[in-house]
């Protein structure tokens, strides 16, 4: 026996296996496979035997799944010598089940989203009434539904940032950037967040991850220069200032900055 005969004898073989694990649409299209390439095969007298007795087998096995016959209730008739009548009907059995696969999964991305809105809305309007012991539980118990969602999370963080719950927000951005590390607004966040904490050694350590992402972004250095005037270095206001001017010399803020930490260095009148 061939390598593709033995392919297909042991995919008819995991018809059944699918099934009890509940996949009926591998299952079908693991038939599909096996039929097809018995079709374009040259069998011998008992090897075409052999495959019918299989092929019967897995048919009776579709036919007899509770599950499948929820989404496809008509019944698959086979007999041997029958494989390309049998193809042409596992062929609408497919078209049937990915059908049904793209509107569950639509259904279910539509469930998510309003499972999201509600639990968003609920923790704002807890937030707006002062409970916020209760709203950060909620948004917690949100994210953690939500495990691979990063702009959920810096929806979450702007919410308690509203309220200035700045160590409350912390996490959520910590966890968007683990899941998305390239995006650069979400560095700028942090460091709005740290500054606000005052733990201004940890904020310049995010911002100098965030120039692996975006070394000609001169809003960064800008951002930067704003964490060291609260950190009151000085000299690094400066020179944040410097590199944002350098990327953009019509960069009015960054010029009024530069200044401002010159006059604190006294080389200004």
């Amino acid at each position: 026996m061939s390598a593709e005969l033995t392919k297909a004898r042991n995919q008819i073989t995991q018809v059944n296996t699918f099934l009890k694990q509940g996949k009926p649409l591998p299952a079908v299209n693991a038939l599909y496979e096996a039929v097809l390439t018995m079709l374009k095969a040259k069998l011998m007298k008992s090897e075409r035997d052999e495959f019918s007795k299989l092929i019967e087998q897995a048919v009776y096995q579709l036919n007899n799944s509770k599950e499948l016959r929820q989404l496809y209730p008509l019944i698959i008739p086979y007999a041997p010598g029958e494989e390309k009548a049998l193809l042409e009907r596992i062929r609408e059995l497919l078209r049937e089940l990915q059908a049904n696969t793209v509107e569950e999964a639509r259904d279910q991305m539509e469930q998510r989203g309003k499972r999201r809105a509600e639990g968003l809305a609920k923790a704002r309007a807890l937030l707006e009434e002062g409970q916020n012991e209760a709203a950060c539980e909620l948004l917690t118990a949100l994210a953690r539904e939500f495990p691979n969602d990063a702009p959920l999370r810096v929806e979450i963080a702007d919410l308690l940032m509203q309220v200035e719950l700045y160590k409350e927000a912390f996490p959520f951005l910590s966890e968007a950037l683990e899941i998305t590390p390239d995006q650069l607004h979400l560095y700028n966040r942090v460091g709005i967040v740290l500054r606000k904490l005052g733990q201004f050694e940890l904020g310049e350590k995010y911002y100098m991850r965030a120039v692996n992402f975006a070394k000609e972004d001169p809003n960064l250095y800008f951002n930067l220069g704003r964490l060291y005037i609260d950190w009151q270095k000085f000299d690094k206001v400066e020179r944040a200032a410097k590199l944002a001017l350098k990327l953009n010399p019509d960069f009015e803020e960054a010029k009024k900055m530069l200044a401002f930490a010159q006059r604190k260095l006294g080389k200004q009148d």
